[in-house]
């Protein structure tokens, strides 16, 4: 693993960063990232400056699930052709895009004015149709790349262009909504995934997969009922078959490693509103110690995972994540002291940095050629469903023992506990590091 991981080391030069296929899979990643934030995280800070309770926040977050049920549509992007004269990713790419803007935009008219429920439809529409173009693009991503080297070289772009998105809706959209307001500031967002979407329309169909599927369809057309059920069930036949025994302990490692993240995500940006940090400061610490870590952290997230192969680098990627996160905790103590708030924050951005390039990495080499999409998917809603599930009640949690213990202890003692949330998914890559282990020196 390291002699071949120093080989493609050599292969990367700074010419490999600005190729075509790498600049596109630049702007598809931060137009997968852009709409996440803003039916999360930053959702959650407007929320809370409208002055809706942090049960609430909790609770509408929700929304977000649909980001964990992909694969219950997921085969659709892999049989079913929509603008079939762009091809079967770019032509699911671009309907996801345009029904990403007409939600933001959709967000920013209604407001909170017109309550709360309706604004959170048009969430969930945002949501829904986001969620559907990270299926696109994942598949995209994997089926374009011609060698394990280059797929590396698209996870880092995708991670970047991704990280940069979620910077802008994170940090840069704050300082847009003190100036501006929050409804110009999702329309804004709203016109800028009209970057993903010329990246969509310049990017090349992938022909390998394009003509995998085009087989498939004729051997199994899909409206047969061997068909549907190599559709349906097919991917996950294959996944399992493929991973033998250790597939269930890998879904439930995977499942668990990002828990810590989802789970905090929602009561951050409430946090830092009740904290006292402005606007101003959240948006300028995360533009600059925020995107330093965070390119930081990718870089490493990288060169882990071929210097230490998935497995160790993902054992890694998880302690820092967990520490990162309980790291939150001091900010109790320092109060709005921007130097306290920037290092914690430096901390975080890189270890969550970490931990996300080594699953991606580690999940895309998981995928079968034919059912990428719906592979990808699987193991996506996998890592996140149960985190968007939880984040829900993070609210109720703070205000419960708020009761208790005050909000600034509570505060405290949430973000330890979310951060010892991922220590179980740590334990699970150990054995399954070890297994592997124990299997190339014992081959069957």
């Amino acid at each position: 693993m390291t002699a071949s991981g120093a080989s493609a080391r050599k292969r990367h030069t700074f010419k490999d960063y600005l190729s075509p296929r790498v600049l596109v899979m630049l702007a598809l990643g931060f137009s997968s990232g852009l709409p996440f934030l803003l039916v999360g995280n930053t959702f959650g800070f407007w929320l809370r400056d409208e002055g809706t309770t942090l049960k609430a926040i909790g609770f509408i977050s929700w929304v977000g699930i649909a980001y964990s049920l992909q694969f219950a549509w997921s085969p659709l992007l892999d049989r079913v052709p929509t603008l079939k004269f762009l091809g079967q990713r770019r032509g699911w790419m671009v309907l996801s895009q345009v029904l990403t803007a007409i939600g933001l935009i959709a967000m920013a008219m209604v407001g909170t004015s017109h309550g709360l429920t309706v604004l959170g439809a048009c969430a969930l529409l945002v949501a829904f149709a986001s969620a559907t173009q990270d299926i696109a693009i994942s598949a995209w991503r994997i089926e374009i790349a011609k060698s394990p080297d280059e797929l590396g070289l698209l996870t880092s772009a995708n991670t970047i262009g991704y990280r940069v998105a979620l910077l802008c809706t994170d940090s840069l959209i704050l300082v847009s909504a003190q100036h501006l307001g929050w409804p110009l500031s999702y329309t804004i967002c709203g016109v800028a995934m009209g970057i993903g979407l010329i990246a969509s329309l310049i990017a090349r169909e992938p022909e390998r997969a394009e003509a995998v599927m085009a087989q498939k369809e004729k051997e199994k057309p899909l409206w047969t009922p061997r068909g549907f059920f190599d559709a349906v069930a097919g991917p996950f036949i294959i996944f399992f078959k493929t991973h033998g025994a250790a597939a269930l302990l890998m879904l439930l490692a995977i499942s668990l490693y990002r828990l810590p993240d989802f789970v905090r995500g929602p009561m951050l940006n409430p946090f830092y509103h009740d904290v006292g940090l402005s606007k101003d400061v959240i948006g300028a610490v995360r533009a600059t110690v925020g995107i330093a870590s965070i390119f930081a952290g990718v870089a490493a997230g990288g060169f882990l995972s071929l210097r230490l192969g998935y497995m160790r680098a993902l054992i890694l990627g998880g302690l820092l994540q967990g520490l990162g996160i309980a790291a939150f905790a001091l900010m109790t103590l320092t109060g709005s002291d921007v130097v306290a708030f920037s290092a914690v924050m430096a901390f975080d951005d890189f270890a969550i940095s970490v931990a996300g390039v080594t699953l991606v990495a580690y999940m895309s080499s998981l995928t079968s050629l034919g059912y990428t999409a719906t592979q990808y998917a699987l193991l996506s809603s996998t890592y996140a469903l149960a985190g968007k599930f939880l984040k829900g009640f993070s609210g109720a949690v703070i205000e419960g023992l708020t009761a208790q213990i005050g909000l600034m202890n509570a505060y405290a003692l949430f973000f330890i506990g979310c951060g010892a949330m991922g220590v179980p998914a740590v334990v699970m890559f150990a054995l399954l590091e070890r297994q592997h282990r124990k299997a190339a020196i014992n081959p069957a």
